[in-house]
């Protein structure tokens, strides 16, 4: 499903004019994306947990020319689904 299909989707459902709706979305992922940033996670029980994980440094290796490289450490965004969502 892409954006505006969610878009459709929410102001079908809840009866809002697709404008608004689609000002909820971003307004809604403007606030995960702001909490996530910060290092706190988004939970919404039943749906999963929104959150920010670090990955540790790492050796890897360069698939052309097979050489070792660094690979640095860094921060990602990871979903985990709630028990409802997997069910």
């Amino acid at each position: 499903m892409t954006k505006p299909e969610l878009v459709d989707a929410l102001a079908e459902r809840t009866g809002m004019k697709k404008k608004d709706a689609e000002l909820f979305l971003n307004a809604f992922m403007d606030v995960v994306t702001e909490t996530v940033k910060s290092g706190e996670p988004v939970v919404l029980v039943g749906f999963g947990k929104f959150m920010l994980r670090e990955r540790k440094a790492r050796k890897g290796v360069n698939p052309k020319t097979r050489e070792p490289i660094d690979i640095p450490a860094k921060k990602t965004v990871v979903f985990k689904p709630g028990k409802e969502l997997r069910d």
